[in-house]
């Protein structure tokens, strides 16, 4: 591993100050889990580390039933487990961060930082995405919002622009009789990576689905949001049939790759059943 030079700013205007400075030297640490495996590896040429888990709103998370969450980039893995609001009301989140990795990583990794490596298989994004979360971002230029969605570009890349940095993420409260979850397929038991990964929102109302989202890890190269598949269940009765709609539609939404651990059409396959069981486990939820 090359040497590397470390800043560990404590506010926003300092990071600001010290990323316009250094430029594409400069990379944020918020956990390290990924970072500093690729930096080892090569992967990444940085000269600075610049670790913002000094900035206060970086490490913080708040809750309030009218705006609704709000989790700073740094936060880790083990504290949203821990926070009594986060599992009350964003229960796909929680199945997120309890799977992240063991114990020491839990102690360190972000899902802020996991959204930030941009990797297709990120067990964080699709639940991000399923709860409509939008990205803050702060540089020079100044702030600007962006939908998680639209925050990753390509593997291992994103929208952040080079003096950029992600303070946090908002995810709006979620509504009556709405539910979440987050599920993977991963070949053993062990932490892994997924073959595919499934995050799933829904709201019910009246016997019917008022509106779903559906995104999918790992079939494509970037997190995917499947509209369709929302679109699909909109408005119908809560059945056996709607839900199948929504899953066919995830599965035609995915474009997987074949490698090491599963051929493109085994994917295809799990993204219909993963996405039925997500949307089924959503609606149990919802319903209390």
């Amino acid at each position: 591993m090359q040497w590397i030079d470390y800043e560990a700013p404590t506010s926003i205007d300092e990071a600001v100050e010290a990323f316009k400075r250094l430029g594409s030297n400069a990379r944020a640490l918020a956990g390290g889990t990924d970072l500093l495996v690729q930096m080892r590896a090569g992967r990444r040429d940085n000269k600075v580390v610049v670790d913002v888990k000094k900035v206060p709103e970086l490490n913080a998370i708040s809750w309030d039933p009218t705006k609704g969450l709000t989790l700073g980039a740094a936060v880790p893995c083990y504290k949203i487990a821990e926070h009594a609001d986060v599992r009350e009301h964003y229960a796909g989140l929680i199945d997120v961060v309890e799977m992240i990795g063991g114990t020491p990583i839990q102690g360190r990794a972000s899902v802020g930082g996991n959204l930030c490596n941009a990797a297709p298989s990120a067990d964080s994004i699709p639940a991000l995405i399923a709860y409509a979360a939008i990205c803050h971002i702060v540089g020079p230029g100044g702030v600007r919002h962006v939908p998680v969605e639209e925050f990753c570009t390509a593997p291992g890349k994103n929208v952040l622009a080079e003096n950029e940095f992600l303070v946090s993420l908002h995810l709006p409260p979620p509504g009556p009789n709405s539910g979440a979850r987050y599920i993977r397929f991963i070949p053993r038991n062990e932490m892994d990576i997924a073959v595919v990964g499934a995050g799933v929102s829904v709201t019910l109302e009246n016997g019917n689905f008022q509106s779903a989202r559906v995104a999918l890890a790992s079939v494509a190269p970037t997190p995917l949001y499947v509209a369709a598949a929302g679109d699909a269940v909109a408005g119908k009765p809560v059945n056996e049939e709607t839900i199948a709609a929504a899953a066919e539609a995830a599965k035609e939404a995915a474009s997987p790759i074949s490698d090491m651990r599963a051929p493109a059409e085994y994917r295809k396959q799990l993204c219909a059943v993963l996405t039925r069981r997500a949307i089924e486990d959503a609606v149990e939820r919802a319903r209390g």
